[in-house]
């Protein structure tokens, strides 16, 4: 049984390791939102839709949590993290356990947000891991607190700051644990020593999207975590794969550096990065393709004569084409991005995105410029400045040799299948 949180950045990802293990033989069902059980079908997993967990959809989450409504930045996270994620934790629970009455499972892979693994796995007994297809960043020695989009202490200045921080954060995420406990006992489960940081994942084993060259230098990740690249399986059937626009020659015959910009599935307000690329590239030698997530009307803006815009661009085809991407710091998309090699211009607003944004610009594979609302000023120069010096391309390329040689859905599916016989 593999869990999988309804959205796209978490769904798509945990469906290829998921057509990685069918191929292999195994029984996969997946436990998932009813908005995406059609993509674990389609590669021959079963899908076992959300029941007593109140589903929703990702494209309006107030309509089921109404507090929601509006929200952005660490506001957002925060009603994130108590209504969507340890909110519906015990009724996720509940639904597992009754599909382990139906049919019990030997291994649970799950999606680390998905909290409700951890609780059924501790119910049943029952060998789990965690298949995390967003950043794992630990909090760790010489690692400033996470959340804050902070690069490394330098000096005793530095060590000062990250220790006042590190106690100001660590009160804040205190009362998260105390919910978390909370949450357990709605659970039936007894309490535990879990923090903030550790309570989503399996203390058994970790297989994560991402590489160690992507966070900041350190010693202490515990050795059940493992990385494994790109989660991403390009070869895999989709029945709502995006279709190529009807613009797309305009892409294969371009005589110009083509840039891509997205703000991902989450947030979609154009105002915030798609409308101002638009404007920071209008006048630039370059075809800008815009991808507007779930967006499906128009732009509420005027269109460049050498911009390009749909809902989705399918990535197989877009980004072995594409020189710069200029993102909100989606991890699933970045880590696309580096796969093949291509800088980033990074606008990393609210949740994980600043941290992303702040480790690319730390590590020279990008700019990172931020804010999650940049003014076209700065991703002009950004544009300019990641053009104009090899080194963020260079840097790039190193990263994503490195995502590439750990193996992606393939090294998933060994570690799960090891983990499944130990």
């Amino acid at each position: 049984m593999m869990t999988a949180m309804p959205f796209a950045g978490h769904a798509r990802p945990i469906r290829a390791v998921a057509a990685e293990l069918v191929r292999r033989g195994h029984d996969v069902r997946v436990y998932t939102g009813r908005s995406y059980t059609h993509l674990f079908e389609e590669v021959g997993a079963r899908a076992v839709p959300w029941q007593a967990a109140p589903d929703f959809d990702e494209r309006n989450y107030a309509a089921t949590f109404p507090r929601m409504r509006d929200r952005k930045g660490f506001r957002q996270v925060l009603v994130n993290l108590e209504d969507l994620f340890l909110g519906t934790a015990p009724a996720q629970c509940t639904d597992l356990l009754a599909a382990h009455d139906h049919q019990p499972w030997e291994l649970l892979a799950g999606d680390p947000m998905s909290l409700g693994t951890r609780f059924a796995a501790e119910r049943l007994g029952s060998r789990w891991a965690s298949v995390s297809p967003i950043a794992l960043w630990l909090p760790g020695r010489g690692i400033p607190p996470t959340g804050l989009g902070l690069l490394p202490a330098r000096g005793v200045r530095g060590r000062a700051r990250d220790a006042v921080l590190g106690a100001v954060s660590g009160a804040g995420t205190a009362a998260l644990t105390r919910r978390y406990r909370r949450t357990r006992r709605a659970a039936g489960l007894t309490p535990d020593r879990e923090t903030f940081a550790t309570m989503w994942y399996s203390p058994e084993l970790v297989v994560a999207a991402g590489a160690p060259g992507l966070d900041y230098p350190r010693t202490d990740l515990p050795r059940h975590i493992r990385f494994v690249g790109d989660l991403t399986d390009d070869g895999a059937p989709a029945a709502d794969a995006p279709a190529l626009p009807d613009w797309w020659d305009d892409v294969v015959k371009a005589k110009v550096p083509v840039v891509h910009v997205t703000q991902g599935t989450a947030n979609v307000d154009p105002h915030d990065l798609i409308l101002p690329t638009l404007e920071a590239l209008a006048d630039q030698d370059v075809l800008v393709v815009a991808g507007l997530g779930h967006r499906t009307g128009p732009l509420p803006g005027p269109v460049p004569a050498n911009a390009r815009v749909a809902a989705m661009v399918p990535y197989p085809h877009l980004l072995p084409r594409t020189s710069v991407v200029v993102t909100n710091g989606g991890y699933g998309g970045v880590l696309q991005a580096l796969r093949h090699d291509i800088p980033l211009v990074v606008a990393g607003g609210d949740l994980d995105k600043p941290e992303v944004a702040a480790r690319i610009g730390w590590l020279g594979a990008g700019i990172d410029l931020r804010t999650g609302s940049p003014r076209p000023g700065a991703i002009a120069d950004a544009y300019r400045r990641v053009t104009t010096d090899p080194g963020y391309r260079a840097v790039a390329a190193r990263l994503g040799a490195e995502l590439r040689a750990l193996g992606g859905t393939r090294a998933a599916a060994d570690l799960l299948e090891a983990h499944l016989d130990g």
